[in-house]
C-alpha cells in the first residue's frame, strides 16, 4: 500500500488486518465457518423443563455505547431479611457454537475478539454475536444464570447456577446511567419505558458500591492505565478519547467479578476442573517496593495486597495527573494474567490483582474464547452430562488462550499508536504540555496530556527524569508502524 497519500480510516482497518496476521491471528472467518453460520435460521431453543422462564424479570444490559454483542444482564431483589440477591444472566452461546463446530475451530484459534477504532474482529460471525447468540433488547434469548445471596456486610453468603429464559427489558449505556446516579442527566430513555427500572438501578448500584468498598478494604487493587481509542468523522480522526471509569462501569465490573468467583466454586464444587484466571503473587515484589519507596512509603517484605492497595490510593490522591503512569509500572512488574486449570483438591493460585482464590472467566463467551469453555463445563454439570473437555484438552487451551490474548493485546496496543500517529499527522512543529513517563536503554518516553498519546523524546534526554513535567514539540510521526516522535522545547 502507497502510504504517500493521505491515510484514514480504511488505510488503518488494512493496517489491522495486516498486524492480526502478523501476530498469528486470523481476520476472516474460513469458508466452512460461513457455511455453518448460513444454516442457522433463528436463536438457541431448548424445551428443557429444566430451563427456567426469567423472561418477565426486569433485566438490563450496561454496555458501551457501540457495543452490540451483550454478553450479560443482571436484575437484583431486596429480600425481606436484609439479603439482596443479584442475578447475573449470561448469553447461551454454546447452544448455536457446539464444541468442534467451524464456527468454534476459529473462535478457539482467536480465543478473542480483537477491538480497534477502524474495525471489529469478532471472535463469532456477527450474525451471532450481535444477533443471535447477543441478549439483545425485546428478545426471548438462553442464558446461565448466577444466583447470589449478598448480605449487609457486601459477603456472598450462597450462590446457584442454572439454565433460563431472558428478556432484556433495557438496553442501557455506562456513560448515560452513570451521569443519571450521579445526578448529572435524566434516566435514560430506555429505562424511561420501564416500569420500575429506576429503581432497580438504583438497587444495582447500592449493592455494586458495597461489593467494591469491601474487595478494596481486603486489598483488591485499583489501577487507572490509559487506553485511549480514536474518534472519526469519516475517514478523518478527529480527536482521541480517554476511557473514564465511572460508577456504571463500577457497577457491572463488581457483579461480573463476583459472578466469576461463584462460578469457579461451583466447578470446584461439582468435582470438575476448571480453567482458571490467576495473577500470581508478583515475583518481582521486592521491585515493587522499592518504587513505593521512592515516594516516601514503605511496604512489606512479602507481597501483601492490602499494603499495596492503600499505597495505590493515597498516590491516587496526592498525584492523580501522574497516577496512569505509576499504575502502569506496578502493573508491569506484577506480571499478565494467564490462565491456569485447577483441580479439585488442588492449591488455587487466586488473582492478586483482585484478591480472590477462585477466580474464572465467564460472563463474555460471544468475545473470549476462556468462557465459551467454561461455559461448557458449566452446563454439562447442570445437564448431567459427561464433562466435554479432559485435563489434557484444558490443559493445552489455558496454554494456547494465554498466548492469543497477549497476541490480541498487541494488536489492539499497535492500532492505538497508529491512530493516534494520524490524529497528530497534521500537527507537525506544534508544542504540547507532557509528562515523562519512562527511561529505557532506546529512548525516553513522554505523555502528552491533550490529546492523550505517547510517544518518544528524540532529543537529548539524558537530564530529564521520569515523573517530569515537560513542553514537547510533534516533530515527526508514521502511521504505518505507530511512531510519534517529540523534542523536548527548552
Amino acid at each position: 500500500m502507497n502510504y504517500k497519500h493521505a491515510l484514514g480510516r480504511s488505510e488503518l482497518s488494512w493496517i489491522a488486518g495486516q498486524a492480526m496476521t502478523e501476530r498469528g491471528l486470523e481476520p476472516e472467518f474460513s469458508m466452512a465457518a460461513l457455511q455453518e453460520l448460513r444454516a442457522i435460521t433463528h436463536a438457541g431453543q431448548d424445551p428443557d423443563p429444566r430451563v427456567v422462564d426469567m423472561t418477565d424479570w426486569l433485566w438490563c444490559s450496561i454496555d458501551n455505547d457501540d457495543s452490540r454483542d451483550l454478553d450479560q444482564l443482571t436484575v437484583a431483589q431486596k429480600q425481606a431479611d436484609g439479603h439482596t440477591k443479584v442475578y447475573v444472566a449470561v448469553a447461551d452461546v454454546d447452544v448455536l457454537v457446539p464444541k468442534g463446530s467451524a464456527l468454534d475451530a476459529h473462535a478457539k484459534h482467536n480465543t478473542t475478539s480483537v477491538y480497534t477504532s477502524t474495525r471489529i474482529f469478532p471472535m463469532l460471525p456477527e450474525r451471532l454475536c450481535t444477533d443471535l447468540t447477543s441478549l439483545n433488547p425485546d428478545q426471548e434469548r438462553l442464558a446461565v444464570v448466577v444466583e447470589m445471596w449478598i448480605n449487609a456486610h457486601a459477603e456472598v453468603t450462597h450462590s446457584q447456577l442454572y439454565r433460563a429464559k431472558v428478556h432484556n427489558k433495557a438496553k442501557l449505556a455506562y456513560d448515560a446511567v452513570s451521569d443519571w446516579i450521579e445526578g448529572d442527566a435524566v434516566l435514560p430513555e430506555p429505562a424511561q419505558r420501564v416500569l420500575g427500572m429506576d429503581e432497580q438501578l438504583r438497587l444495582q448500584d447500592a449493592v455494586a458500591q458495597s461489593l467494591r468498598t469491601r474487595r478494596h478494604a481486603q486489598g483488591s487493587l485499583e489501577f487507572e492505565t490509559l487506553q485511549p481509542h480514536a474518534v472519526f468523522d469519516g475517514e478523518r480522526v478527529v480527536a482521541i478519547r480517554q476511557q473514564v471509569q465511572n460508577r456504571a462501569r463500577q457497577l457491572i465490573e463488581e457483579f461480573m467479578i463476583a459472578a466469576n468467583t461463584c462460578t469457579a466454586q461451583f466447578l470446584a464444587d461439582h468435582g470438575h476442573a476448571s480453567l482458571r484466571r490467576v495473577v500470581r503473587s508478583p515475583e518481582r515484589w521486592q521491585r515493587i517496593v522499592a518504587v513505593a519507596a521512592t515516594y516516601d512509603e514503605h511496604l512489606p517484605a512479602e507481597p501483601d495486597s492490602r499494603a499495596l492497595e492503600a499505597f495505590l490510593a493515597k498516590r491516587r490522591k496526592v498525584d492523580p495527573v501522574r497516577f496512569p503512569d505509576l499504575s502502569l509500572v506496578i502493573v508491569k512488574l506484577m506480571g499478565s494474567g494467564e490462565y491456569v486449570v485447577e483441580y479439585r483438591n488442588s492449591e488455587a493460585i487466586g488473582h492478586f490483582g483482585l484478591s480472590v482464590r477462585d477466580y474464572t472467566h465467564s460472563t463474555a463467551p460471544n468475545r473470549r474464547y476462556p468462557d465459551l469453555v467454561t461455559q461448557r463445563m458449566l452446563k454439562s454439570v447442570l445437564m448431567a452430562e459427561p464433562a466435554p473437555y479432559s485435563s489434557a484438552e484444558l490443559e493445552a487451551l489455558a496454554l494456547h488462550c494465554t498466548q492469543q490474548e497477549d497476541a490480541a493485546r498487541k494488536v489492539e496496543r499497535r492500532m492505538r499508536k497508529s491512530e493516534s500517529a494520524l490524529m497528530l499527522a497534521g500537527h507537525i512543529g506544534h508544542v504540547f504540555e507532557a509528562v515523562v513517563t519512562g527511561k529505557t536503554p532506546s529512548g525516553t518516553w513522554v505523555r502528552v496530556f491533550s490529546p492523550p498519546v505517547e510517544g518518544m523524546l528524540t532529543s537529548y534526554t539524558s537530564d530529564h527524569e521520569v515523573g517530569e513535567f515537560l513542553r514537547v514539540k510533534l516533530t515527526h510521526t508514521n502511521v504505518e508502524r505507530g511512531f510519534i516522535d517529540f523534542a523536548a522545547v527548552h
